[in-house]
Order: structure tokens, then C-alpha cells, then sequence
């Protein structure tokens, strides 16, 4: 059986994605998938070992430049390569109308989420078949609940596997143990305070560990280094792609996250890891794993699911606080002292067992 997957991003979406290849790989001996992925993240879906082919979409540039994208052929080459391969479904995982509208070129059934399940309605006028997965649960098991009742097996029992090897993408081991702290994300608001990651290396530093700090762009590349200043043992890491990031992570002893795709890929290698949140829900899209721990505010505004912090500071707030450096406040509640004692706990408890 060979079916077409059509989620394109974001990596945690992508990486969410791969307990239910497993789930379908277990249940359907010989089922492989072709999967369409934007380009940034076209790297994931091939370390899965029931994923064929990876067919790369950048629907993120095209936008940006259709008349480019027209001229240079890009788009009329994708479409064909969709319509030449035979397919016995297709499945669209993320439920919006850019994925539902992809899935237009692929000859073969199309299931997705209904219009009460997917986070887009009108994409579910695209899918012959519409499946309800109901909302407030974690994404991982929505996408594993789409997967069974699409290909028609019972939803497995228990904590998704990823399939991936961790030891394979670790490849050699890498000197002495450290950890990684993965401080890089998109919103403003989901930033641990940049003085608190300094904070928490000085004392993981003190506590004998080495430190690794990986960055993605020019702004999480100065962090890095102000966090990693005149400090032994704390290397910030050459820009890697998403193959030496997932080295880097698969040899870590343990990672401390915030709420970040890269956290999410830590989870799916299996690396102990403590996520640290502010303005968004763990129980939603937090890192999912048997290895994983959440840190959650407890701030009064906390989860506000906001990328620009509302909050107004109180007169206490000015009086105990430094509003220039510990922004936003909800992560107050959640200081270096506590993720440090947090991350030792973690770390006693992936020895012990």
C-alpha cells in the first residue's frame, strides 16, 4: 500500500507526525509513504524507515514569489510529480487549506479531518473522506487517531514511537557528557528570560557539566554567545542543518527546551529533556515522551496563547523584578534555581534507570 501524507510544517507538526507512521507501519505490513514537506524541514520525514520518498514543497517562498515561481517551472514540476505517482490514499494531517489544496494533483481518495476537527473548516470541502478527532488532547494523538480510522486499524494502546534511531543520527560519541540548551524560538513571548539562561549555566557549569548552545539565525547566535561569555565549558556550536542539530541533540544527556521545534525533535530522539512554558499549553503541543518533562508557569495570565505579552506590571512587580531583563513576567515563576534543581532531578532519574 502506498499512500501520499501531505504535512508541510511546522517541525513540531512534522515531528508530531511520526508516531503515526509508525502506528501504520506496524498495523499494515509493506505500507509505505510519500511525504510532502516544506523544504526547510524535507530532512525529518526521511529518517523514518516507512517513508519512501520526500517530495519538498515551498509553498513559505513561492508566496513570496509567485511570478518567480511560475516562471522557473518549480511549481508545474511539483504538480507532475504528485499526479506521476500512483497512490491508494492520500492523507492530509494538518487540516488547512493550503495542505487540502494540495492534495488536488495526487490521483486517489482524499481523507482529512471534518469541519469540527480541523484548524482550517473549510479544508475539509477538499477530503472524500472526513474524519472527527476531537480537540483537547495532545497533537501527536490527534495525528495517530486520524491515521487509524484513515487506514482502518485500531489506535495502538500506550505512548507513540517515533521511529527514529537515536544511535544511528548520534554517529560517533562526542567527548565528554553535556547537556544542551536549546534557547531559540519564534514568539517573543515563549523567550526564558535571557538572564536566566545565563543564570542556569553558571550553576550547571558549578555543577561539573558541560554546556552546548545551538542557534539558528544571527539574533539566537549573539544570545549564545552573551550567554556562553567567559564561562569554561560552554561552547556555542557552528550553525548547523537539521542533520547536525539532531547529532548534536542525540548525544546530549539531557536538554533543557523552551517551547521550540527543537525540543519537539529532542522528544523524538528520546533525549531527557525539561521544556520550559510561559504563554503556551503543554498538555496541547508540548514535547511528547516517555522522556520528557514540562515546566509550566503558574502566572495568573498563563496560558494566554498570546505572541505579544499583555500583562501590565503591577507596583509589586516593578518593586521585585527587573522589567528590562526578566520579560515576560510569567516566566518569574519559573527561575533558574527551579529548573536547575528540575534538570538534576531529570537527570538522577535517566541514571537510575
Amino acid at each position: 500500500m502506498r499512500v501520499l501524507l501531505i504535512k508541510t510544517s511546522s517541525m513540531g507538526d512534522v515531528i508530531h507526525t511520526l508516531p503515526a507512521l509508525t502506528d501504520a507501519q506496524r498495523a499494515i505490513p509493506g505500507i509505505a509513504f510519500d511525504w510532502v514537506v516544506e523544504e526547510g524541514f524535507a530532512e525529518i520525514p526521511a529518517w523514518h524507515p516507512a517513508v519512501a520518498e520526500v517530495i519538498p514543497v515551498a509553498i513559505r517562498r513561492w508566496r513570496k514569489s509567485p511570478l518567480k515561481t511560475w516562471r522557473s517551472g518549480e511549481w508545474a514540476r511539483f504538480k507532475q510529480r504528485l499526479a506521476g505517482q500512483r497512490y491508494d490514499l492520500v492523507i492530509d494531517a494538518q487540516g488547512l487549506l493550503k495542505s487540502a489544496w494540495l492534495t488536488r494533483y495526487a490521483q486517489a481518495p482524499v481523507v482529512g479531518l471534518d469541519r469540527q476537527s480541523a484548524r482550517e473548516p473549510w479544508a475539509s470541502r477538499f477530503y472524500q473522506e472526513k474524519k472527527s478527532v476531537a480537540w483537547g488532547q495532545h497533537a501527536v494523538e490527534r495525528v495517530r487517531q486520524l491515521f487509524a480510522l484513515a487506514l482502518g486499524y485500531p489506535l495502538p494502546d500506550g505512548v507513540g514511537d517515533y521511529g527514529l534511531n537515536r544511535a544511528r543520527l548520534a554517529g560517533e560519541p562526542q567527548g565528554e557528557p553535556y547537556l544542551l540548551f536549546l534557547h531559540g524560538t519564534t514568539w517573543v513571548t515563549k523567550h526564558w528570560p535571557e538572564l536566566y539562561w545565563r543564570q542556569l549555566a553558571e550553576q550547571a557549569v558549578a555543577a561539573g557539566w558541560q554546556i552546548r548552545l545551538p542557534w539558528g539565525n544571527d539574533q539566537e547566535n549573539a544570545r549564545a554567545e552573551r550567554i556562553a561569555a567567559g564561562l569554561p565549558g560552554v561552547l556555542v556550536l557552528p550553525r548547523l542543518n537539521l542533520a547536525g542539530v539532531a547529532r548534536v541533540l542525540a548525544g546530549a544527556s539531557a536538554c533543557v527546551a523552551v517551547d521550540t521545534g527543537l525540543g519537539h525533535l529532542a522528544a523524538a530522539l528520546d533525549v531527557p529533556t525539561l521544556s520550559l512554558f510561559g504563554p503556551t499549553n503543554p498538555g496541547f503541543t508540548g514535547a511528547y515522551g516517555a522522556s520528557q518533562q514540562h515546566l509550566a508557569s503558574d502566572f495568573a495570565c498563563a496560558p494566554c496563547l498570546k505572541k505579544t505579552c499583555s500583562y501590565q506590571p503591577t507596583t509589586d512587580d516593578k518593586t521585585r523584578f527587573d522589567l528590562t531583563r526578566e520579560q515576560p513576567l510569567c516566566f518569574t515563576r519559573l527561575a533558574p534555581e527551579t529548573v536547575m534543581r528540575r534538570l538534576l532531578e531529570l537527570l538522577a532519574n535517566k541514571e537510575s534507570l
